[in-house]
């Protein structure tokens, strides 16, 4: 340490004591409930971000522009964030993937969300996001990126609202001006639902190393394939799919046919995946055993779904994100009993183990701090 650090370093020590005080003085709220009162996007260490831009390229989807705040650390393309907005004064997070390039140069970026019927978050974005509005934002997580160094070969397969992971990959190896094997192979109805339709075009007149494939399961004229994902399709778009690394994010059907096919020719240990579905529960005929929700004073009858299922069916609220084991925002104790993860089958009969609701089957009596 050299004598130039030492004041810098006290500089920083007492930073950061004069901003404990305050938020000390602060008590019962944190500082940035009462910064949010004069400026939601002034904040100590809540991370937010502001809707600037709003475009709606199809009747079911929204592309949001977000600036981040100071926190924001960036991303990797085919990570997610967690965006969390107020409706009816209830706070509710759900996981995106950013569409745009992770070298985007103005800080910013970019989400499509898809307004599902029984999405409350995506309705509510769809229908009311606006300039200005103020949602909260993760910093971005998942283990569903590129590799380093980059392969020679790439195919990216996406369907419906899965292209924005892709999509940020094909954005970022294009400002790496990758020069390797590249197609980019997407499902949608017809061609009223590809979103950045245009987009794509000019990336494939652009560059010649890139292949773009749309295919129609509805539409039988237009677009490059029509039909479902399989090794017609692979043959014909990728022929050097073998020696390729695959990037794959759609609609469980798409995921369960891709998954299924090179798990048949050999290639799982090649194919890198996203999925944004709940997992599929088998509820077994033997159920049995009562899921008792502590902090409730609630007790139901096991039924064999997910904790977080019952315990919404029970009139219980558990904060959540995305249902599917990924963002870890359902996190509860078990305090008691045996669970099921249903993605990988294992039990756990550990007590007061911390365990993630929306991926957890109680078998027999299960008490969770709910």
């Amino acid at each position: 340490m050299t004598l130039q650090q030492q004041p810098r370093q006290g500089g920083v020590f007492r930073k950061f004591s004069l901003l404990s005080l305050i938020e000390a003085m602060a008590t019962p709220h944190q500082l940035d409930r009462y910064l949010e009162l004069v400026d939601p996007m002034t904040t100590v260490r809540d991370l937010r971000a502001e809707v600037t831009a709003v475009h709606r390229s199809t009747a079911d989807t929204v592309t949001l522009t977000l600036r981040p705040t100071h926190q924001w650390q960036g991303f990797q393309a085919g990570q997610f964030v967690q965006v969390g907005v107020v409706i009816d004064g209830v706070r509710h997070t759900r996981c995106y993937s950013p569409a745009c390039s992770q070298y985007r140069n103005d800080g910013r970026i970019e989400l499509t969300v898809k307004a599902h019927p029984e999405g409350r978050v995506s309705q509510y974005l769809h229908r009311h996001a606006h300039t200005g509005l103020v949602v909260s934002l993760s910093q971005a997580d998942g283990t569903f990126h590129l590799p380093s160094p980059r392969p020679d070969r790439i195919l990216l397969v996406s369907g419906g609202s899965g292209i924005t992971p892709v999509l940020s990959m094909l954005r970022s190896l294009l400002d790496e001006g990758y020069s390797g094997d590249l197609t980019f192979l997407h499902y949608a109805y017809t061609e009223n639902d590809v979103s950045y339709r245009q987009e794509l075009a000019d990336i494939a007149a652009e560059h010649d190393n890139v292949r773009i494939v749309l295919a129609y399961t509805e539409q039988k004229e237009g677009g490059d394939l029509h039909g479902f994902f399989g090794t017609e399709h692979l043959d014909a778009v990728a022929p050097w799919y073998a020696d390729a690394e695959t990037f794959l994010c759609g609609p469980p059907g798409l995921m369960r046919g891709v998954k299924t096919l090179y798990a048949d020719l050999g290639l799982g240990e090649r194919l890198h995946l996203e999925e944004f579905a709940p997992p599929t529960v088998e509820i077994s005929e033997d159920v049995d055993g009562d899921v008792s929700f502590t902090d409730s004073n609630v007790v139901a009858v096991n039924s064999g779904r997910t904790l977080l299922e019952q315990a919404e069916d029970a009139g219980l609220t558990p904060a959540y994100g995305c249902r599917m084991g990924i963002c870890f925002t359902c996190t509860s104790v078990k305090t008691s009993g045996c669970t099921k993860n249903v993605q990988t089958g294992e039990t756990d009969s550990e007590p007061d183990k911390k365990i993630q609701l929306c991926v957890s089957v109680p078998v027999g009596d299960v008490t969770v701090e709910i």
